[in-house]
């Protein structure tokens, strides 16, 4: 059985990760989710892409923004709102169960690690799902507006401001959580899934043993680019590449992952001229869930072109 991991973060990688978990056997695939973008509302603890993860393997996403829950009620915000409480940030009411479950959670001693596997589990989840790290990691970006945490750049100021640089508070003093070294020294083939490069999956790279590990594994890395004629699907990296001055192109994102991935998979209109590494294509647009398996396919088949 090939032993799949990937490195993922926000919606496009919850797609990609949806794919591999339909063609892959159960116990294969372990995801490690991108957690700079946590952070505390209302005193709660709340990991975005972790429950966008989560959310999306349990069929319980809402379908039409990739995020959140389907046929979520808002109750809660009404009343905070009644009550004069921040709403910038949207908390639906089924949503709000799982922060405040995570929350006591923490405060009784549990390890983020152990609070997502129990949600999974519950949910019959069948991928070992893992969080970068059981500590804290903030992804602060310096803009023209001041520095602003994650989710005040993204959500509350809907990526408008002009970023400078990106950095990850705590990163450095981070270690991986457990079982993300393990998974990716015994792994067959990793993947980088469509994720915003700078946003999504930096943080995970920020954190040194769990670089460490990618740069010692003997598995074939395999980026799966998240530009499909020099935009992005959804999200801020087209914005964000051209706020840091690059080219918004493939070549770009290769020469970002330069020494770390073998391999890029991109979409079937697109080039990537970078040296040193190997190019396939495939139509990258993943609408439905035949298109999720389609590229998580490729993905994989690409890997294993390299390690044979």
């Amino acid at each position: 059985m090939k032993r799949v991991v990937v490195l993922t973060g926000g919606v496009g990688g919850a797609k990609l990760v949806l794919g591999l978990s339909h063609i892959l056997p159960q116990g294969a695939l372990t995801a490690i989710v991108n957690t700079g973008d946590d952070f505390r509302h209302l005193g709660l603890h709340v990991s975005p892409d972790i429950d966008t993860l989560l959310y999306t393997l349990a069929d319980k996403a809402n379908a039409a923004q990739g995020w959140g829950r389907e046929g979520e009620s808002w109750a809660f915000m009404a009343a905070l709102r009644e009550l004069g409480g921040p709403d910038w940030f949207a908390l639906g009411d089924g949503d709000m169960a799982l922060h405040v479950l995570r929350t006591h959670a923490l405060m009784q001693g549990e390890s983020l690690s152990q609070v997502t596997a129990r949600f999974a589990a519950r949910w019959n989840i069948p991928v070992s799902i893992l969080p970068m790290s059981d500590q804290p990691v903030a992804t602060m970006l310096d803009t023209d507006r001041g520095r602003l945490e994650f989710q005040r750049y993204f959500v509350e100021q809907r990526c408008e401001p002009a970023v400078r640089a990106v950095q990850f508070d705590g990163a450095a003093q981070a270690e991986p959580a457990p079982g993300v070294v393990d998974a990716i020294l015994s792994a067959d083939m990793i993947l980088i899934a469509p994720s915003n490069p700078f946003l999504s999956v930096d943080p995970l790279l920020a954190v040194p043993a769990l670089r460490s590990a990618l740069e010692q594994t003997a598995a074939p890395i395999v980026a799966v680019s998240p530009l499909i004629g020099g935009k992005a699907v959804k999200g801020p990296t087209a914005k964000l590449m051209g706020d840091l001055n690059m080219a918004v192109d493939n070549d770009s994102i290769a020469h970002h992952y330069a020494g770390l991935i073998d391999a890029m998979l991109i979409d079937s209109g697109d080039r990537c001229d970078a040296p040193d590494i190997a190019i396939a294509h495939c139509a990258t647009l993943m609408t439905t869930l035949s298109d999720r398996m389609r590229v998580a396919q490729a993905a994989i088949d690409l890997a294993a072109g390299l390690r044979g």
